[in-house]
């Protein structure tokens, strides 16, 4: 039965990339080493607790200035992100809170064990928030970040990326995921990326750029829509199974 039929649209396990991927070499002691256990959440963790609405700041979508000080600004090519939260029938999720949190434009993380050692930027913080709205928009403005090497194999990069965590309406409802930007030559050597089972697995954490959202001499766009789950489900990390 068709989606225009109202049609239930079942999950497609085979979609989410195989959780045992030597090449990533993490995978090897992350991926389950027995038979995996079902254990149904309870009514708590589903209906609550719930984030306040209040808890977003003004500067808190801005991560150009929002860790900077007076009159400074982030430095690197100023981006804005923007795109759409739906559920597997293509429809609008309101009020759902993003989370994003990212290096700066030399690839570095503000963390206290990071290992590369690209500069810091004293105006950059690398991480900011959002709730869309409700026709399940969001948007935030930051500067583009730069590839990293990881101590995966001798030589490997990571392609310039943010992510991505969207809290539901109840505690236990979160999902995170990375997006890429289009064009990116890190993107097809990625040993993470490489999990991927499809070019349309591919794509759909490819940002493409947005020359109609673009700011003149002021910042580019890129749109990233996140669809939570069915035939057309973002790969998320943390539930292979999706929502």
């Amino acid at each position: 039965m068709s989606l225009k039929q109202g049609g239930y649209i079942p999950r497609d396990r085979g979609w989410q990339p195989d959780a045992f991927t030597p090449p990533y070499k993490t995978s090897v002691k992350r991926s389950p080493q027995a038979a995996l256990l079902s254990m149904p959440t309870t009514l708590g963790e589903e209906t609550g607790p719930v984030f306040g609405h209040d808890i977003i700041g003004a500067m808190d979508n801005d991560l150009i200035h929002n860790f900077a000080a007076d009159g400074q600004s982030a430095i690197g090519p100023r981006i804005i992100v923007h795109g759409v939260v739906k559920d597997e029938s293509g429809r609008p999720v309101p009020g759902a809170l993003i989370e994003v949190w990212q290096a700066n434009a030399g690839g570095r993380y503000r963390h206290k064990k990071e290992g590369y050692l690209g500069a810091l930027d004293p105006n950059f913080g690398g991480c900011g928030r959002a709730i869309t709205d409700e026709t399940g928009h969001y948007e935030f403005r930051s500067i583009q970040p730069g590839p990293y090497p990881w101590p995966n194999g001798l030589n490997d990069w990571r392609p310039a990326h943010i992510h991505f965590s969207i809290f539901g309406l109840g505690f236990a409802q979160r999902l995170i995921t990375q997006m890429y930007f289009e064009g990116d030559p890190h993107i097809p050597l990625c040993p993470i990326v490489g999990v991927l089972k499809s070019q349309e697995a591919f794509d759909a954490l490819t940002a493409p750029l947005d020359m109609n959202r673009t700011v003149p001499m002021d910042a580019r766009a890129f749109k990233f829509d996140i669809t939570l789950r069915g035939r057309r489900q973002t790969y998320f990390e943390n539930r292979p199974e999706g929502l």
